[in-house]
């Protein structure tokens, strides 16, 4: 028993570690979709987060239940031939996109944080990614193993912070005037509809290789309960920072004002964040890539890094702020038809 249970913790890490990513980790991901928002923004996380634990529990137990190794077979069994090979073209280019984000992201933290070149920490990222993703999904669930409950510690640290600040609560009930009140209704299910369907790259193979729906279940159920917990704390600790709109890693700001002494290392943390969700997207990449071109891992690994360097040089807000609401809305074609799969509709296949 205490094996499975350390085995679903395990999953728990890579499901958090691949959502996690560098609009996460930075903020900057939440601010947009939430944050902004107020309070209407906190209770759209509340549902956001029922979200990650049923359904991406669901999806996992799903691709078990089906036999699929990638989630390309997975959208062609849900889907049908033809629709699903049509979500999984967009799937291509949502990843490549949202990987293109992530090396960006990378470049700002050392831009911004560190006054060292962009270019250093891309070309720097791609290269540890190759190095991991040599290793296969050992070298996935350790790096997630590592990074994830340090960035769940940060996440409650900065928290418990601003908590004690004057005005918390005021902050926290605050509804801002909005001109595009419907964005703030249709984020719990765009915002969680990117994030599952970007994550079934992962979670699928993850799931068929462990092959075994209690450690599947118990293993979501953590994922989605941590993701649950870190997207609150960080919209508390967010909601205390003045224009927050403006910056491009509003939780590193958050962290030297309030805990300076451990800036540095939650710089590393967030880093490690970005870097998590480069290699389970590469990952899951590579997967799909090699089913249609029979070459090296390593040459597909290359080509799509090369494809993603350049989107990546476009400015990191300005790609998140573009792509991901973009991904979010065709996203819910995937989040809207895997809710309405019945089980037992998939077990008669």
């Amino acid at each position: 028993m205490s094996g499975k249970w350390n085995k679903s913790i395990q999953l728990a890490a890579v499901y958090v570690g691949t959502i996690v990513g560098a609009g996460f980790a930075t903020g900057k991901e939440i601010v947009e979709f939430f944050t902004r928002f107020g309070f209407i923004g906190l209770l759209g996380m509340i549902l956001g987060g029922y979200l990650f634990i049923s359904m991406g529990t669901k999806l996992m137990l799903v691709a078990i239940e089906t036999g699929s190794k990638s989630y390309q077979e997975l959208n062609i069994v849900l889907f049908g031939r033809i629709f699903g090979t049509g979500i999984n073209v967009l799937m291509l280019f949502i990843l490549l996109g949202v990987n293109a984000v992530m090396l960006s992201g990378a470049g700002a933290v050392f831009e911004e944080q560190l006054n060292i070149p962009r270019e250093i920490g891309v070309f720097g990222t791609i290269f540890l990614a190759i190095l991991v993703l040599a290793v296969g999904t050992k070298g996935l669930f350790a790096v997630n193993t590592f990074v994830v409950p340090m960035m769940v510690a940060f996440s409650f640290l900065l928290m418990f912070l601003s908590m004690r600040l004057p005005d918390f609560v005021e902050h926290v009930m605050w509804i801002p005037p909005q001109d595009d009140g419907w964005k703030s209704v249709l984020s719990p299910f765009t915002y969680t509809a990117l994030n599952l369907s970007l994550a079934q790259a992962v979670l699928v193979p993850v799931a068929s290789e462990i092959n075994d729906k209690d450690i599947v279940k118990w293993g979501g159920r953590l994922g989605g309960l941590l993701l649950t917990l870190i997207l609150l704390s960080s919209h508390f600790t967010l909601v205390m920072l003045d224009h927050v709109t403006l910056y491009e890693i509003p939780m590193a700001i958050m962290m030297k004002t309030l805990a300076g002494g451990l800036f540095w290392i939650f710089i590393i943390i967030i880093y490690g964040e970005i870097f998590t969700s480069v290699i389970g997207n590469t990952f899951g990449l590579e997967r799909q890539i090699k089913q249609y071109l029979p070459i090296k891992s390593t040459w597909i690994i290359s080509i799509i890094f090369i494809i993603t360097y350049f989107i990546s040089i476009v400015e990191y807000g300005t790609l998140l702020s573009i792509l991901y609401p973009v991904f979010g809305y065709i996203g819910l074609a995937f989040l809207i038809l895997l809710w309405m799969r019945p089980y037992d509709r998939i077990r008669k296949q």
